[in-house]
């Protein structure tokens, strides 16, 4: 049987630095394992929800725009059939979830109509706020199909026109700032093309 160690700092100091450097080596490898897997997920993910969104397109091109309400771009996905325009879908968010940042893609016709909206990401109650998803009800398809120029992208309580979800409003309110932001930077894009 091997002798126990003496309980010194030094040989407590060397056991807890081998522990932290087979952690760290550890933690580093599965990172590196995983990286390429999650980003092309999410990849993908995003190729469903342009798909989704947008009417049959034969060509995507892929810009940024300066959003007005943040520092950075929001994501453009411009889909053409021939040489017009029939379709933006429009990589936005809000900061306003009740758990945080939710992600959409919302798709414009040229007349900025609502062509249809997917959800990317989001951290919502299960049960209550993420029924902004497709697979879990049919609460988002109320933006199909309506304009933001006389449709209200506010829910009902706070003036608006959109049905918030059932003890859900603070998702319900998040879903709707991220397609106003949208909407917003996509009269930005119209003004500069």
């Amino acid at each position: 049987m091997a002798a126990k160690r003496e309980s010194t700092f030094v040989n407590m100091l060397s056991t807890l630095l081998v522990i932290t450097l087979v952690a760290a080596f550890t933690l580093g490898s599965v990172y590196n394992l995983t990286k390429e897997p999650i980003a092309l997920a999410k990849q993908k993910k995003l190729e469903e929800a342009i798909r989704m969104v947008l009417p049959e397109f034969e060509r995507l091109e892929a810009i940024k725009i300066k959003s007005d309400r943040e520092e950075d771009s929001l994501q453009f996905f411009v889909a053409y059939q021939a040489d017009t325009v029939i379709g933006v879908a429009i990589n936005t968010f809000s900061n306003k979830g009740f758990s945080g940042e939710v992600r959409i893609m919302v798709s414009f016709a040229p007349d900025g109509t609502i062509y249809n909206t997917s959800v990317l990401d989001h951290k919502e109650t299960p049960g209550l706020g993420d029924k902004m998803q497709k697979n879990k009800s049919d609460w988002s398809n109320q933006f199909n199909g309506m304009n933001p120029v006389s449709y209200r992208l506010k829910v009902v309580k706070d003036g608006g026109d959109v049905d918030a979800i059932t003890a859900a409003t603070i998702s319900s309110r998040a879903f709707t700032d991220a397609v106003q932001h949208a909407y917003d930077t996509f009269l930005t894009y119209q003004k500069e093309n």
